[in-house]
């Protein structure tokens, strides 16, 4: 009997081991699938602790305190500022743009007005300051531009809860440059691919502005000769640029030539001859425009009928700078109806002139102030009845509108006796020194 049971018994494990060997993968299959969910459950369990224990954390009080003092501590402290000074902007104004308090504005201001007038400010130069943002801010130090080559530096002395003064003098070094060459496309590109700086190709336009119209009178391959000053800093970097010293438009073969005189009230361009390149007023008050009406009867482009047009429209880029024809007074600088924003010019008793549909006025242009000639009383626009962006431009002549582009006016300035004199020992030197410069560079 017991050989019997015995029998059964390994009978069964034989047959329970066959069947493992053939569901081995099954078998397998769901221990794994107990074992994750073993996992799991266990895995949740610890989350919900930590979790638990991680909040109580952040709920702790001084958890907060050290937290809130990490962030403000990511905030910057300092803050540095560069404010471009505007037409009738002063120190005080600007400081206070800047939400600066009374009490800072006015120790700052006691240090620099012992040396400085701060009510002279210069338009387009820039002061820099750094400010401490902590609580009430504070002015760490500041920049003041007194001229191109000084600036006042005041630094903020901690333990004394004052100004540290300190004067900042850049030493410039003059050196003198030519350029020539050829136009293939227009004078700006050929210049600005020479490296002439922007500022002495505006220079040298406005010089010739008077009887040269860049937009008609210059052709392919006509030539340009420009001598000119740069300043350059203690590390030969270009500072700024000065005066063109020379300058020549050979247009079809044809030289223009001018030379810089430098004496007081006769300061100025002349040709060869000492006949001053200025004239009453300039031809075209705009550079780089397009000639797209003339004086004369047309078809009114918004009224639809024939009309007398009274002036000179000029096509340009809206923004583009529109320059004072000549010296004079402003008469008018507001809204003129169709004529958009217009400023009118009297320049002397026989001649007054307009320019209409301005985008904006210029920096300080007002009505009973007096303007130089080149100097930007606006910006090109579509203002008032017009259909595009272009200067309008009158030119009128004892009451009486004209065509500015036959307008025939006389030269300024002839020099005579002894300023004749000295300018020809001028021009020799000049022609000298060009001379000089392009035997080096061969």
């Amino acid at each position: 009997m017991k050989i019997k049971i015995q029998k059964d018994e390994n009978n069964n494990r034989q047959r329970f081991s066959v069947l493992l060997k053939k569901n081995i993968e099954f078998v397998f299959l769901l221990c794994t699938a107990v074992s994750v969910i073993i996992l799991v459950q266990l895995f949740n369990f610890v989350k919900d602790q930590k979790k638990e224990n991680f909040f109580n954390i952040f709920s702790n009080i001084y958890f907060e305190k050290t937290l809130h003092s990490i962030v403000r501590n990511l905030e910057p402290k300092y803050i540095d500022i560069e404010h471009k000074i505007a037409f009738g902007e002063n120190f005080t104004s600007i400081l206070k743009k800047h939400e600066i308090p009374k009490n800072e504005i006015n120790l700052a201001k006691s240090i620099l007005s012992k040396t400085e007038n701060l009510n002279k400010l210069k338009n387009n130069q820039t002061i820099k300051f750094t400010l401490d943002l902590e609580n009430e801010k504070k002015i760490i130090s500041l920049l003041y531009p007194v001229s191109r080559t000084k600036k006042i530096r005041i630094t903020r002395n901690l333990i004394e809860n004052t100004f540290d003064y300190k004067e900042i003098i850049t030493n410039l070094n003059k050196k003198i440059i030519y350029k020539e060459a050829r136009i293939l496309n227009s004078l700006y590109r050929t210049a600005v691919d020479l490296d002439v700086q922007p500022n002495i190709i505006i220079e040298f336009a406005r010089i010739y502005g008077f009887q040269i119209d860049f937009q008609r009178d210059i052709q392919k391959n006509d030539v340009f000769q420009i001598l000119y000053e740069v300043f350059h800093d203690d590390s030969d970097k270009i500072y700024e640029t000065g005066k063109v010293l020379y300058a020549n438009m050979i247009l079809r073969g044809q030289k223009n030539e001018l030379y810089y005189f430098d004496k007081k009230k006769f300061e100025g361009h002349y040709d060869k001859n000492g006949k001053s390149a200025k004239k009453a007023l300039m031809k075209t008050p705009i550079n780089g425009a397009r000639l797209s009406s003339s004086f004369g009867m047309r078809k009114h482009p918004i009224l639809g009928y024939n009309k007398m047009h009274k002036g000179t429209d000029f096509a340009a880029p809206e923004g583009t700078p529109v320059m004072a024809s000549g010296d004079g007074k402003i008469i008018r600088a507001r809204w003129c109806g169709g004529g958009g924003n217009c400023v009118k010019i009297k320049h002397n008793s026989t001649y007054s002139t307009v320019y209409a549909h301005l985008s904006k006025f210029g920096p300080g242009i007002k009505e009973g102030k007096r303007v130089k000639q080149g100097k930007i009383i606006g910006y090109v626009g579509s203002t008032g009845m017009s259909t595009g962006p272009h200067l309008h431009y009158e030119v009128i002549e004892n009451g009486k509108k004209i065509n500015s582009q036959k307008l025939k006016l006389p030269s300024g300035k002839i020099l005579t006796k002894e300023n004749r004199k000295l300018f020809e020992v001028k021009k020799i030197k000049t022609n000298v020194l060009k001379s000089e410069i392009i035997y080096k560079k061969n």
